[in-house]
C-alpha cells in the first residue's frame, strides 16, 4: 500500500497497489506545477486509489489539446494528484508527496525543454517530447 498527502496533511491518497509506471517528465507544464526543474508521476489505476479530504481542482488544456486536471489541497495548495484525458483510467500521482518507496522513473519525457543541468540515467528511455503512443 502506498500513501501520497499533502503538505498540511488534509488530502490523503492511498492506492492499494504498486503504480503501473512512473515518469519523469521536463516539459515547462510540470516544472510550474511542482515549482522544480521536473515532475515525476507515478500513474495508479483509478480502481486501486481511494482519496480522502477535500480537493480544488483547475484544469487546462495540454500541448496535444487533451485536458489535464490537477487536484489540491484547498488549505495548503499542495498538488497531490492530476487525471490525464489520454489516461482515462489512471491518477498520475506527484512522487514527492509519497510516504512510501516507489519504482524508479520507467522513461523521461520532454527532454526537449529540460533544464541544461539535469541529468538521467542514459538506461532510462528519453524522449523529446511525451510518451510515444504504444506506452
Amino acid at each position: 500500500m502506498h500513501q501520497a498527502t499533502c503538505q498540511c496533511g488534509a488530502l490523503v491518497l492511498t492506492a492499494k497497489a504498486d503504480p503501473d509506471f512512473v515518469i519523469a517528465c521536463n516539459c515547462q507544464a510540470c516544472q510550474r506545477r511542482t515549482g522544480s526543474a521536473f515532475g515525476v508521476g507515478a500513474y495508479f489505476d483509478k480502481g486501486d486509489v481511494s482519496v480522502s479530504g477535500a480537493t480544488e481542482s483547475w484544469a487546462r488544456k495540454a500541448d496535444s489539446g487533451r485536458e489535464v486536471e490537477n487536484f489540491f489541497c484547498p488549505s495548503c495548495g499542495t498538488n497531490v494528484f492530476w487525471t490525464l484525458e489520454m489516461r482515462p483510467d489512471y491518477f498520475g500521482v506527484a512522487h514527492g508527496n509519497f510516504t512510501t518507496k516507489l519504482p524508479d522513473p520507467l522513461r523521461v519525457i520532454w527532454t526537449e525543454e529540460q533544464r541544461d543541468w539535469v541529468r538521467f540515467p542514459d538506461s532510462m528511455p528519453h524522449f523529446p517530447k511525451g510518451s510515444p503512443p504504444s506506452t
